[in-house]
Parts: C-alpha cells; sequence; structure tokens
C-alpha cells in the first residue's frame, strides 16, 4: 500500500470531493458548506442526496453526470461540482446541468408551474480566464438579471462560482465560515495538523475522515486510482496546452492578429484529448474535461 507524504485526502480528485461532500454518512459536512455558502440566505436542517446521474427526456438525449446531488427540507435542488481545469463551453455546461433538476419538477395533468429553486456551485481549481474577474473577486453569484434597472428578475436559478486558487487568506485571517470552508478547500491536503482557526464541532468530522491513515484498504485502493488519474489528467493539460498556447500566442504576433492565439487554444484542448485518450483515460473524464463530446473523441 501507498505510503503518503499529505495526511489528508485531496478535494481535488473525485474520491476526496465526493467522500467529505457526497455521502450519507458525511451529509453534516456538505449541510454546513452550503449554509456557509449562502451566508444567512437560508438555513438547511437537512439534505436528501438525489441521483447524480441524469438522464434525457427521450431515447438518446445526452445524459449528465454530476459530482453531488441533493434536496434541501424545502424541496429546492443543490448542484455541487468540483471542476478542475477550464474547459471551452464551461459556462455552457453549467447552465445545460441546471435545466434537469428544472425539468424533473414538471408534474402531469394540472400543474401551475412553480418551481422549486435550483442552485448549480462550481468549485473551481482555475481562474476564469482573460482577467474576466479582479484578482481578489473569487466568490460569483448568478443570477437572471433585468439589464434596465440591474433587479433580479428571478431568483430561483442561481449559480455559484468559486474561484479557490485565488483565495489567499491566513488561518489567522479566518473570520466567518465561508472563510474556513473557502481555507479548507484550498488547503487541506497540504495541512499536517487541524489549524487552531477551525475549532467547530462540523471541523472535527471533516477532519477524522479526510486523514488517509484511516481509510479502509478498499478505500485506499480507490483513492489511489482517483489520484493517479487526477495527477495524469493535470500533467497531460498542462503539457498540451503550453505547448498549444505558446505556439498559437506567437502565429498571432507574426500575424498581427488574435486569431492564432485562438487556433492555438483549440488545439491544444484537441491535444489534450488525444494524450489523454493514448493513456487510456476513460471517455467520460476526457469529455469532462475537455468539452468535446463522445464522437470527436473517438474521430480523434
Amino acid at each position: 500500500m501507498t505510503r503518503y507524504r499529505e495526511r489528508y485526502v485531496s478535494l481535488y480528485t473525485d474520491f476526496g470531493f465526493k467522500k467529505i461532500f457526497g455521502t450519507e454518512l458525511n451529509k453534516e459536512l456538505l449541510i454546513s458548506f452550503l449554509n456557509a455558502l449562502l451566508q444567512g440566505e437560508q438555513n438547511i436542517t437537512d439534505i436528501q442526496y438525489l441521483n447524480s446521474e441524469q438522464l434525457g427526456t427521450r431515447h438518446g438525449d445526452r445524459s449528465a453526470v454530476f459530482d453531488v446531488y441533493c434536496r434541501n427540507d424545502k424541496g429546492e435542488r443543490f448542484i455541487v461540482e468540483m471542476q478542475n481545469a477550464y474547459q471551452q463551453y464551461f459556462k455552457d455546461r453549467t447552465v445545460y446541468y441546471s435545466s434537469f433538476p428544472i425539468q424533473e419538477q414538471g408534474k402531469r395533468g394540472d400543474w401551475d408551474f412553480q418551481l422549486e429553486s435550483v442552485y448549480t456551485v462550481g468549485i473551481l481549481n482555475f481562474v476564469f480566464p482573460e482577467d474576466e474577474y479582479s484578482p481578489d473577486c473569487y466568490h460569483h453569484e448568478v443570477r437572471l438579471m433585468d439589464t434596465a434597472d440591474k433587479h433580479v428578475f428571478f431568483d430561483k436559478l442561481t449559480y455559484i462560482y468559486l474561484e479557490v486558487p485565488k483565495f489567499n487568506k491566513t488561518e489567522e485571517e479566518l473570520v466567518t465560515m465561508f472563510d474556513k470552508w473557502m481555507f479548507v478547500l484550498r488547503n487541506l491536503s497540504r495541512l499536517m495538523e487541524r489549524p487552531a482557526a477551525l475549532q467547530e464541532r462540523v471541523f472535527t468530522r471533516l477532519f477524522e475522515q479526510a486523514e488517509v491513515a484511516k481509510f479502509t484498504q478498499a478505500e485506499m485502493y480507490d483513492y489511489e486510482e482517483s489520484l493517479k488519474r487526477f495527477r495524469d489528467i493535470n500533467n497531460v493539460i498542462d503539457t498540451a496546452k503550453n505547448e498549444a498556447f505558446a505556439g498559437g500566442k506567437a502565429e498571432g504576433i507574426e500575424e498581427g492578429r488574435v486569431e492564432g492565439r485562438a487556433e492555438g487554444i483549440e488545439e491544444g484542448i484537441l491535444k489534450v484529448a488525444r494524450k489523454m485518450k493514448s493513456k487510456g483515460i476513460p471517455q467520460s473524464s476526457i469529455i469532462e474535461m475537455t468539452g468535446l463530446t463522445a464522437e470527436e473523441i473517438e474521430r480523434l
């Protein structure tokens, strides 16, 4: 069995994220995180985990698989996703995902179309490209807005994005529960001891469940496989992006226009997919990381 230098599980792995936030045993952790994220907007007291695999309404429709999908005690739906790398149509994907909890609320027969709220939470291990937001702005809450007077037109559809790499508060600067959860998301696998600032009971549970040495043999095997996939995918992406971006940038400078960079980015995505495919990475992971379709991947 592998001996780990890290004491606590990495939340950037599929196994780690779902163990901490996606199991009935640890649902108090997800409840605490969501309450901190919503910052007093509501007080969730219980959740029910729902089927994370969503099928289309008709045969042949594309499905969606969420990291974590749940409903609170008021019937509101929450999709919670960990996204490790930016993909070309990332925002489109989150909007598409949010359509499934909306559609499943439809009722046969007499129905007045009243909906319960849907929240899509994206925990991002990257920052949005092209300096879309300032360096110190890492928490984004997006709703449908009337552009004329800037009021929220529909408050039952909310997208929350957390750019985790931008969170740089030290342990001494942690004040709110939201601060503390952001600190956990950013730093858990780097810690060797439980920080003094995280003394709430819910964090006792967190650090007990996150300690790698306490995993069962089956959990250790699953974690090793998940960690290997995470590292392989990120190494492939980093290498391919660096090569493609450099080529695209050079071409753009030489021709005096931005198309070269755009073409470089597009070729970078294809190169990432080719390398992932050659390493035997599952097609579902390639789709998730690149935004390509199954058909496009099969043609590579």
